[in-house]
Formats: structure tokens, sequence, C-alpha cells
């Protein structure tokens, strides 16, 4: 039959906004029958609509990057005539098989089809669906969480570059040992039944961290020195306020000389004359400063907060073309 004209049939939307989940602690145990456990994976949120054979893949910014990816295209065959809305991960590992923020730096940020092809074979990642939101006409938002997960669970993915990642049942102190274990930044809990809530923060999400990890607004820089010299020396660093940026301090390891490379002239293009921070970043901070408009989001790892609201030794992880700066808030 037509799927077109099928009783109660919908197409699936271009697009919604992922659900996000609130940073907290593990649930007790006692109340692990009502969670599911996922392992939360180091890499960029992706939204993929399949229809007719082929795929689109939208960033959390509704930002359309499927020419960046094209080892994923091959994915809407699995789904033949049917169309879908998946909400996964987009990861790259390592050799030792972990996934590498590092790694998938190199694949964010490409255009160009021919670039995205050979980083495709040298640098490969892979798509985690780790949610069904619309399924062969028919929309799964309302249904709960469990039963969304079985209907995912039974297209069973499982491709050259995707599959679908297992979630841990009723077992939150043991997914967090696994993710230990294996390197991962942390745990989602997810009640059992949750609905989908596109673009809302929801306590029916919880993060658990293992590794403390801050989205940032690039509102700075200062220029290094030694073999340093000729490009970035740090970062000054800030959260959206209401009258202009809180600085939260300065960052300045963690670059590979290609992140300075490629952050440099994005950070030129950028530069005004006044600075963007409110209250005034310290002088010992700022001395020989270059300011920019707060445009550039990017993630770093850190210690942990100062009394005065610094992060205390953070080390730069890269950019995060795929979040805004309005959704940048502190989480720690």
């Amino acid at each position: 039959m037509d799927t077109a004209v099928r009783p109660g049939w919908q197409p699936a939307p271009k697009y919604l906004s992922p659900m996000l989940a609130t940073l907290g602690e593990l649930p007790p145990a006692a109340q692990d029958d009502r969670w599911a456990y996922e392992m939360k994976w180091d890499g960029m949120r992706a939204i993929v609509r399949v229809e007719g054979g082929g795929i689109t893949i939208y960033s959390r910014n509704d930002r359309d990057v499927t020419v960046s990816y094209p080892e994923l295209r091959p994915l809407g065959e699995e789904f033949g005539a049917e169309q879908a809305l998946l909400d996964g991960e987009i990861v790259a590992f390592d050799p030792r098989g972990r996934p590498s923020f590092g790694l998938l730096q190199d694949r964010m940020h490409i255009s160009s089809a021919a670039q995205a092809r050979s980083l495709a074979t040298t640098r490969p990642v892979v798509l985690l669906a780790f949610d069904l939101l619309h399924h062969a006409g028919e929309s799964l938002l309302a249904l709960p969480y469990a039963e969304r997960r079985r209907r995912l669970e039974a297209l069973r993915l499982d491709g050259p570059s995707w599959r679908t990642p297992a979630a841990f049942a009723g077992t939150g102190a043991e997914a967090v040992r696994t993710s230990k274990e294996l390197g991962l930044e942390g745990v989602l809990a997810k009640r059992l039944e949750s609905t989908y809530r596109p673009g809302k923060r929801s306590r029916d999400w919880v993060k658990v961290k293992n590794i403390s990890a801050q989205e940032v607004v690039i509102g700075g820089w200062t220029p290094g020195q030694g073999n340093r010299s000729d490009t970035i020396g740090a970062l000054l660093l800030g959260l959206p306020g209401p009258d202009g940026l809180t600085y939260i301090g300065r960052v300045g390891t963690g670059f590979t000389r290609r992140m300075l490379d490629e952050l440099k002239p994005r950070l030129v293009r950028l530069e005004r004359k006044t600075s963007p921070f409110v209250p005034a970043v310290p002088r010992a901070d700022s001395r020989d400063a270059h300011w920019v408009s707060p445009q550039l989001v990017g993630e770093v790892a850190y210690g942990e907060w100062t009394g005065d609201g610094r992060l205390r030794h953070p080390s730069w992880r890269g950019l995060r073309p795929d979040k805004g700066v309005a959704e940048v808030r502190r989480e720690g």
C-alpha cells in the first residue's frame, strides 16, 4: 500500500530539536527499575532524517551537516522506502576503540565533499542511534522511552558506520562502573516512562558525568610565546549573561597545532575593539588581549570551579559548532 494514502500516516518532520538531559546524580538504587542507563558518548548530537533511501543529518542547532559524513549515507538503504527520524550521537573512535573528541574535531568543520570522502577513510565516524522519534508514518514522541527503545532495537541497525548502543536496565551503579572502565564521559539515566519532548531540558533524563567538562564562549585571546609566538597563547572564556559575557578564566593548554591554525583566522575575522566581558577581565589575564565578538562556542575539561566563579586547570577540548551561544550555561 502507498504509505502516502494509508489512514493515519504522517510524514516524518524535517527536523526536531533534540531532548536534553539535566546534570545530576545517579538515581537511588531503589528506583533502578524505573530507569534505563546509556553510556554518555563523547561526540556530536545528531538528528537523522531518513527518506527515499537517503538521509539528511542535522546538528543540534539545525545545521545540515550531511556532506561532512559520507560514510553514513548508506544507512538510508536500511529503511528502503520507509521514513524515519533518529536521535543519536556521531562519534569518532581512537585505535583503542574509545571515543575521541579530538579526532571528531577533524570532521566537524568540513564542508568540502571531496575532503569529507578522504577523511571518512582516515578518520571514520560511527552514528550511535539511541532513540527513534518517527517511523513508517507514525510519530513516536508520545510513547514512553521503553517502547521507543523496543522499536529502535527491532530495526537491528548494525552497519559499518552505524549501530544502536546497549542500554542497561535497572543497573545504574554497574553502568557507571562500566563507563569508567571504558574511559567514557559518564552515563545518561532515562526514565522508562518518559516521553520525548523536543528541545526541552528534562529531569526525566539525567546525565551523570565522570569527567568535568564545560561549554564556553570565546571572548578574546592573548598572543603566545616561544614556539607559539606566531599564534594563540590563551583563550579568554565566558558564559553568557544579561549584560555580556561573564569571565570564567583563560585556557592555554590542550591545543594541537592544527587546532591553533584553524582557530586563529576565525578569531581574527571576529575581532572587535572593545571587550565583550562584563565586568572587565582582570588586567593580569587581559594584557595584550585581542577581543572578539562572542560567537564561537568551545568546550574545556577542568578540575573544579573556584569560589569566585573561575575554572581551575581548564584544558581545551575543541570547538562546538553544533552548539549555539544561547545554549551555553554553567553545568558544574
